[in-house]
């Protein structure tokens, strides 16, 4: 029995055989192959695609809303060294406005010296409320505070995800 959530998949192997090209049963044949490649397109298009580019980028998800499906934008930052309890800020070239929704914000920070933390998601949530490290979009910038010192992490990366209504 087929799994009714697995996801967008294709079967994978399809024997098709190729019947003579003047005999009626190929058009059959070529309807099929018709159907089998656009299964397949649809299919590929509902694929979360692995880009992840400064450029904004229509990047496969989808969320439902009254049945009409909105398409998700993805853009990705480099937000350079973070800060001794401060913001760091950088332009995400957007120009917002109440017809977007974000659907995630995320991203990592490194030490490349290695310290017991190495890597760091963004945000940062920690029990030690001064090592949290806040991340936040508003209409002009993506945002990074941190709470303690986190000159360490001199490279860092965000993504934005976003429905356009």
């Amino acid at each position: 029995m087929a799994n009714k959530n697995a996801g967008a998949f294709i079967q994978s192997t399809q024997i098709l055989e190729v019947p003579d090209i003047n005999s009626p049963a190929f058009k059959e044949f070529l309807v099929h192959l018709y159907q089998n490649m656009n299964s397949m397109a649809i299919l590929l298009n509902l694929k979360d695609t692995g880009q992840y580019s400064p450029r904004e980028f229509l990047c496969g998800q989808q969320y439902t809303f009254d049945k009409n499906p909105k398409e998700v934008f993805r853009k990705v930052f480099s937000c350079g060294a973070l800060k001794d309890t401060d913001t760091t800020s950088v332009a995400h070239g957007i120009t917002l406005n109440t017809d977007y929704i974000f659907t995630r914000i995320y991203g990592v920070a490194t030490n490349p010296v290695g310290a017991t933390y190495k890597y760091l998601p963004l945000p940062y949530s920690s029990p030690t409320l001064v090592d949290n490290i806040e991340l936040f979009v508003d209409n002009t910038n993506v945002s990074i505070t941190t709470g303690s010192d986190r000159t360490a992490y001199t490279k860092s990366y965000c993504v934005i995800e976003f429905i356009k209504f």
